[in-house]
């Protein structure tokens, strides 16, 4: 029998809302933390980065509130939907319907086209008017001549162009980047960065952003920093260009 997904009944003001939460793993007959008592929470239309050294914990925090895993305890809310005791199925469904993803490798599939890449989260949403839909994102990243190659075929850039495009197909609510330049160079990177931006402030998506880059965390909202599992600063960037 399917469980009834539970929404919070206040008010929602932040898209995102992490509450106490702790991850940790079993190794043996040893217990490793990875998070400690985590809380922040993000306005809708904001641009977060989280940053840290390797090992802090940015990728579990992103995949803990992405709904990708559980929490050990603590609580993560999604557009107001409490997330801590639903099943994979339940997940997947949200996930399906209010989250984007783009990844450092981005995991875009070998044997289909720049366009049949981003028309499949369309497809598995019984989405109409997939195609017609694709190709304007892939035209707005500017790979109108591009939608028949295989990711093969296409550079780095390119393929992190087709999956920002797959990405923003969906319209989603928050939008989770996993160090999205960490595999394309400088020049590449900037140009990644304000694409991501640009289409993000058109669609006025959430966006959260894993990253190493120390510019592009200053180009954001707001920069939460991670070491050994702790929250240790978490501020406004006073990021003027991005808010106009």
């Amino acid at each position: 029998m399917e469980r009834t997904v539970k929404h919070n009944t206040n008010k929602v003001n932040s898209i995102l809302r992490v509450s106490n939460i702790t991850k940790w793993y079993k190794t043996g007959s040893r217990q490793l933390t990875v998070l400690h008592n985590i809380s922040f929470s993000v306005e809708e239309g904001s641009i977060v980065s989280i940053v840290g050294p390797s090992g802090s914990g940015k990728t579990t925090l992103l995949g803990l509130c992405a709904g990708l895993d559980h929490a050990s305890s603590g609580s993560v809310m999604i557009n107001g939907i409490v997330l801590d005791h639903l099943g994979e199925d339940e997940r997947a469904r949200i996930r399906n319907r209010y989250l984007g993803f783009i990844f450092q490798n981005f995991q875009l599939m070998p044997t289909l086209t720049a366009l049949e890449n981003v028309m499949v989260p369309l497809e598995l949403r019984g989405e109409k008017n997939i195609r017609e839909r694709a190709v304007i994102l892939l035209e707005k990243v500017g790979l109108s001549e591009r939608i028949h190659h295989y990711p093969a075929q296409l550079s780095g850039g390119e393929q992190q162009r087709v999956s920002i495009a797959r990405a923003f197909s969906t319209n989603p609510k928050i939008l989770f980047a996993d160090e999205p330049t960490g595999n394309l160079d400088d020049e590449t990177s900037d140009r990644i960065v304000r694409l991501l931006f640009d289409l993000n402030k058109e669609a006025g998506t959430t966006l959260i952003i894993v990253t190493h880059n120390p510019e592009l965390a200053e180009s954001t909202h707001r920069i939460i920093q991670l070491r050994g599992g702790h929250i240790v600063s978490d501020r406004p960037t006073g990021n003027a260009v991005l808010s106009a």
